[in-house]
Protein backbone atom coordinates (compact mmCIF):
# COMPACT_ATOMS: atom_id res chain seq x y z
CA UNK A 1 0.00 0.00 0.00
CA UNK A 2 2.87 2.02 0.91
CA UNK A 3 4.15 0.99 -2.73
CA UNK A 4 1.17 2.42 -4.10
CA UNK A 5 0.65 6.01 -2.44
CA UNK A 6 4.36 6.57 -3.38
CA UNK A 7 3.41 5.85 -6.97
CA UNK A 8 0.38 8.33 -7.09
CA UNK A 9 2.65 11.06 -5.07
CA UNK A 10 5.17 10.32 -7.83
CA UNK A 11 2.80 10.76 -10.67
CA UNK A 12 1.93 14.32 -8.99
CA UNK A 13 5.28 15.83 -9.00
CA UNK A 14 5.47 14.58 -12.99
CA UNK A 15 2.03 16.07 -13.58
CA UNK A 16 3.59 19.71 -11.94
CA UNK A 17 6.88 19.32 -13.87
CA UNK A 18 5.45 18.67 -17.36
CA UNK A 19 1.69 20.15 -16.94
CA UNK A 20 2.88 23.63 -16.72
CA UNK A 21 2.16 26.47 -19.09
CA UNK A 22 2.25 30.94 -18.85
CA UNK A 23 -0.68 32.92 -18.66
CA UNK A 24 -0.65 35.75 -21.35
CA UNK A 25 -0.54 39.49 -19.83
CA UNK A 26 0.70 38.54 -16.11
CA UNK A 27 3.11 35.31 -16.86
CA UNK A 28 1.71 33.51 -14.14
CA UNK A 29 2.66 29.88 -14.16
CA UNK A 30 -0.14 27.52 -14.20
CA UNK A 31 -1.29 23.80 -14.35
CA UNK A 32 -3.64 22.59 -17.48
CA UNK A 33 -3.79 18.97 -17.16
CA UNK A 34 -6.58 18.77 -19.55
CA UNK A 35 -5.97 19.02 -23.34
CA UNK A 36 -7.40 22.38 -24.38
CA UNK A 37 -9.33 20.81 -27.93
CA UNK A 38 -11.20 18.77 -25.21
CA UNK A 39 -12.81 21.23 -23.08
CA UNK A 40 -13.80 23.94 -25.98
CA UNK A 41 -15.21 20.41 -27.53
CA UNK A 42 -17.48 20.13 -24.61
CA UNK A 43 -17.93 23.82 -23.85
CA UNK A 44 -19.34 24.16 -27.33
CA UNK A 45 -21.75 21.14 -26.88
CA UNK A 46 -23.05 22.97 -23.46
CA UNK A 47 -23.36 26.47 -24.95
CA UNK A 48 -25.36 24.63 -28.05
CA UNK A 49 -27.31 23.17 -25.44
CA UNK A 50 -28.06 26.39 -23.23
CA UNK A 51 -28.85 27.92 -26.47
CA UNK A 52 -31.38 25.79 -27.29
CA UNK A 53 -33.44 25.41 -23.29
CA UNK A 54 -32.59 29.16 -22.76
CA UNK A 55 -34.19 31.51 -23.81
CA UNK A 56 -32.58 34.32 -26.21
CA UNK A 57 -33.25 38.03 -25.73
CA UNK A 58 -34.99 39.33 -28.65
CA UNK A 59 -33.72 43.14 -27.19
CA UNK A 60 -32.06 44.82 -30.24
CA UNK A 61 -30.50 47.26 -28.27
CA UNK A 62 -28.98 44.89 -25.77
CA UNK A 63 -28.00 42.58 -29.14
CA UNK A 64 -26.49 44.94 -30.94
CA UNK A 65 -23.97 46.65 -27.57
CA UNK A 66 -23.19 43.51 -26.74
CA UNK A 67 -21.70 42.45 -29.91
CA UNK A 68 -20.08 45.54 -30.42
CA UNK A 69 -18.22 45.24 -27.33
CA UNK A 70 -17.53 41.67 -27.44
CA UNK A 71 -16.00 42.40 -31.05
CA UNK A 72 -14.02 44.78 -30.26
CA UNK A 73 -12.88 43.36 -26.95
CA UNK A 74 -11.93 40.04 -29.15
CA UNK A 75 -9.95 41.81 -31.63
CA UNK A 76 -7.73 43.19 -28.73
CA UNK A 77 -6.90 39.52 -28.14
CA UNK A 78 -6.57 37.64 -30.95
CA UNK A 79 -2.74 37.71 -30.94
CA UNK A 80 -3.40 35.75 -27.40
CA UNK A 81 -6.43 33.35 -28.97
CA UNK A 82 -6.06 33.08 -32.82
CA UNK A 83 -8.14 31.31 -34.83
CA UNK A 84 -11.04 31.19 -32.08
CA UNK A 85 -14.17 31.79 -32.75
CA UNK A 86 -16.47 33.97 -30.39
CA UNK A 87 -19.82 34.12 -29.33
CA UNK A 88 -21.72 36.57 -27.44
CA UNK A 89 -25.02 35.74 -26.59
CA UNK A 90 -27.69 37.65 -24.94
CA UNK A 91 -30.02 35.52 -22.50
CA UNK A 92 -33.77 36.50 -21.46
CA UNK A 93 -33.63 36.56 -17.93
CA UNK A 94 -33.70 39.84 -15.76
CA UNK A 95 -33.39 38.48 -11.90
CA UNK A 96 -29.62 37.41 -12.98
CA UNK A 97 -26.78 40.18 -13.26
CA UNK A 98 -24.31 37.95 -14.59
CA UNK A 99 -22.42 36.97 -17.37
CA UNK A 100 -19.91 34.11 -17.74
CA UNK A 101 -17.90 32.53 -20.39
CA UNK A 102 -16.48 29.16 -21.74
CA UNK A 103 -13.88 27.78 -23.25
CA UNK A 104 -13.43 28.54 -27.10
CA UNK A 105 -14.83 31.98 -26.52
CA UNK A 106 -18.47 31.29 -26.01
CA UNK A 107 -20.04 34.13 -23.63
CA UNK A 108 -23.12 34.72 -22.06
CA UNK A 109 -24.58 37.58 -20.77
CA UNK A 110 -28.29 37.82 -18.70
CA UNK A 111 -30.50 41.26 -19.43
CA UNK A 112 -30.58 41.61 -15.78
CA UNK A 113 -26.78 42.71 -16.23
CA UNK A 114 -28.16 45.25 -18.26
CA UNK A 115 -29.85 47.28 -15.30
CA UNK A 116 -26.13 48.42 -14.09
CA UNK A 117 -24.91 49.42 -17.82
CA UNK A 118 -25.09 53.42 -18.73
CA UNK A 119 -22.79 52.89 -21.38
CA UNK A 120 -20.88 50.90 -23.55
CA UNK A 121 -17.93 50.93 -20.95
CA UNK A 122 -19.79 49.92 -18.07
CA UNK A 123 -20.43 46.59 -20.41
CA UNK A 124 -16.69 46.30 -21.22
CA UNK A 125 -16.05 46.14 -17.69
CA UNK A 126 -18.22 42.61 -17.68
CA UNK A 127 -17.32 41.36 -21.17
CA UNK A 128 -13.25 42.03 -21.00
CA UNK A 129 -13.52 39.89 -17.92
CA UNK A 130 -14.92 36.82 -19.41
CA UNK A 131 -13.03 37.05 -21.97
CA UNK A 132 -10.11 37.51 -19.71
CA UNK A 133 -11.08 34.09 -18.27
CA UNK A 134 -11.02 32.42 -21.77
CA UNK A 135 -7.86 34.10 -22.66
CA UNK A 136 -5.90 32.74 -19.03
CA UNK A 137 -7.59 29.12 -19.58
CA UNK A 138 -8.89 29.76 -15.95
CA UNK A 139 -11.59 26.76 -16.96
CA UNK A 140 -8.46 24.12 -17.89
CA UNK A 141 -6.86 25.18 -14.57
CA UNK A 142 -9.97 25.18 -12.43
CA UNK A 143 -10.18 21.19 -13.49
CA UNK A 144 -7.21 20.05 -13.11
CA UNK A 145 -6.84 21.48 -9.67
CA UNK A 146 -10.13 19.56 -9.20
CA UNK A 147 -7.89 16.32 -10.69
CA UNK A 148 -5.42 16.88 -8.21
CA UNK A 149 -7.31 17.41 -5.25
CA UNK A 150 -9.40 14.32 -5.92
CA UNK A 151 -5.80 12.17 -6.47
CA UNK A 152 -4.28 13.72 -3.02
CA UNK A 153 -7.87 12.50 -1.32
CA UNK A 154 -7.30 9.11 -3.08
CA UNK A 155 -3.45 8.78 -1.89
CA UNK A 156 -4.53 9.88 1.66
CA UNK A 157 -7.48 7.97 2.13
CA UNK A 158 -4.82 4.99 0.84
CA UNK A 159 -2.59 5.86 3.32
CA UNK A 160 -5.28 5.54 6.54
CA UNK A 161 -6.11 1.97 5.43
CA UNK A 162 -4.92 0.59 9.20
CA UNK A 163 -6.76 3.19 10.85
CA UNK A 164 -9.89 2.60 12.70
CA UNK A 165 -13.31 4.32 11.04
CA UNK A 166 -13.41 7.15 13.37
CA UNK A 167 -9.89 7.98 12.31
CA UNK A 168 -10.18 7.73 8.19
CA UNK A 169 -13.49 10.03 8.39
CA UNK A 170 -11.98 12.58 10.87
CA UNK A 171 -9.05 12.58 8.86
CA UNK A 172 -10.80 13.12 5.09
CA UNK A 173 -13.54 15.55 6.62
CA UNK A 174 -10.64 17.61 7.73
CA UNK A 175 -8.91 16.95 3.89
CA UNK A 176 -12.12 18.22 2.65
CA UNK A 177 -12.68 21.30 4.36
CA UNK A 178 -9.37 22.25 4.31
CA UNK A 179 -8.54 21.93 0.53
CA UNK A 180 -11.83 23.62 0.05
CA UNK A 181 -11.21 26.76 1.93
CA UNK A 182 -7.61 26.41 1.99
CA UNK A 183 -7.22 26.03 -1.61
CA UNK A 184 -10.34 25.80 -4.02
CA UNK A 185 -11.98 28.89 -3.19
CA UNK A 186 -9.09 31.17 -2.70
CA UNK A 187 -7.55 30.02 -6.20
CA UNK A 188 -11.09 30.49 -7.66
CA UNK A 189 -10.68 34.20 -5.73
CA UNK A 190 -7.33 34.68 -7.31
CA UNK A 191 -9.11 33.61 -10.72
CA UNK A 192 -11.55 36.65 -10.14
CA UNK A 193 -8.84 39.25 -9.11
CA UNK A 194 -6.42 38.16 -12.65
CA UNK A 195 -9.25 38.13 -15.12
CA UNK A 196 -10.31 41.94 -13.45
CA UNK A 197 -7.02 42.99 -13.86
CA UNK A 198 -6.20 41.48 -17.43
CA UNK A 199 -10.11 42.37 -18.38
CA UNK A 200 -9.48 46.49 -17.30
CA UNK A 201 -6.51 46.57 -19.88
CA UNK A 202 -8.51 44.42 -22.83
CA UNK A 203 -11.35 47.30 -22.33
CA UNK A 204 -8.25 50.17 -22.09
CA UNK A 205 -6.82 48.80 -25.67
CA UNK A 206 -10.37 48.44 -26.63
CA UNK A 207 -10.90 51.99 -26.43
CA UNK A 208 -13.20 51.68 -23.23
CA UNK A 209 -12.30 54.26 -20.22
CA UNK A 210 -10.66 51.88 -17.67
CA UNK A 211 -12.04 54.45 -14.54
CA UNK A 212 -15.74 53.32 -15.62
CA UNK A 213 -14.96 49.82 -14.17
CA UNK A 214 -14.88 51.05 -11.04
CA UNK A 215 -18.21 53.17 -11.07
CA UNK A 216 -19.70 49.62 -12.45
CA UNK A 217 -18.14 47.39 -9.08
CA UNK A 218 -19.60 49.84 -7.31
CA UNK A 219 -22.97 50.02 -8.33
CA UNK A 220 -22.76 46.40 -8.43
CA UNK A 221 -21.41 46.52 -4.73
CA UNK A 222 -24.03 48.66 -3.46
CA UNK A 223 -26.75 46.42 -5.34
CA UNK A 224 -25.57 42.98 -3.44
CA UNK A 225 -24.41 44.30 -0.35
CA UNK A 226 -27.05 42.29 1.43
CA UNK A 227 -26.63 38.78 1.88
CA UNK A 228 -22.80 38.12 0.84
CA UNK A 229 -20.68 35.55 1.73
CA UNK A 230 -17.69 36.62 3.71
CA UNK A 231 -15.11 36.46 1.35
CA UNK A 232 -13.36 33.06 2.47
CA UNK A 233 -16.25 31.03 1.91
CA UNK A 234 -17.05 32.77 -1.65
CA UNK A 235 -15.87 31.99 -5.27
CA UNK A 236 -15.84 35.75 -5.78
CA UNK A 237 -13.63 38.20 -3.76
CA UNK A 238 -15.56 40.57 -1.91
CA UNK A 239 -16.21 43.86 -4.39
CA UNK A 240 -14.30 46.01 -2.12
CA UNK A 241 -11.10 43.61 -2.69
CA UNK A 242 -12.01 43.99 -6.74
CA UNK A 243 -12.35 47.77 -6.68
CA UNK A 244 -8.75 48.18 -4.79
CA UNK A 245 -7.16 45.76 -7.44
CA UNK A 246 -8.75 48.12 -10.01
CA UNK A 247 -7.14 50.82 -8.58
CA UNK A 248 -3.88 49.33 -8.47
CA UNK A 249 -3.93 48.38 -12.16
CA UNK A 250 -5.36 51.71 -13.29
CA UNK A 251 -2.22 53.84 -13.54
CA UNK A 252 -1.49 51.11 -15.88
CA UNK A 253 -4.48 50.65 -17.70
CA UNK A 254 -5.24 54.78 -18.04
CA UNK A 255 -1.31 54.78 -20.12
CA UNK A 256 -2.68 51.94 -22.33
CA UNK A 257 -6.09 53.60 -23.02
CA UNK A 258 -4.54 57.57 -23.33
CA UNK A 259 -2.43 55.23 -26.54
CA UNK A 260 -5.24 53.95 -28.28
CA UNK A 261 -7.69 57.04 -27.68
CA UNK A 262 -6.68 59.01 -30.69
CA UNK A 263 -7.04 55.88 -33.20
CA UNK A 264 -10.60 54.66 -31.97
Amino acid sequence: MKKFTAAVLFLLVLILQNGCTTVPGTGRSALMLVPESALVEQSNNLFREMRRKTRISRNSEYNASVQRVGRKIADVVKDDMPNTHWEFVVFEDASQVNAFAMPGGKVGIYTGLFSLVEQDADLATVVSHEIAHVVARHGNQRVSQQILLAAGGLALGLSLDDEDRATRNAVMTAYGMGSTLGVALPYSRSHELEADKLGLIYMARAGYDPRRSLVFWEKMMRRQRAGLLPEFLSTHPAHQSRIRQLKSTMEWALAEYDAVRPLR
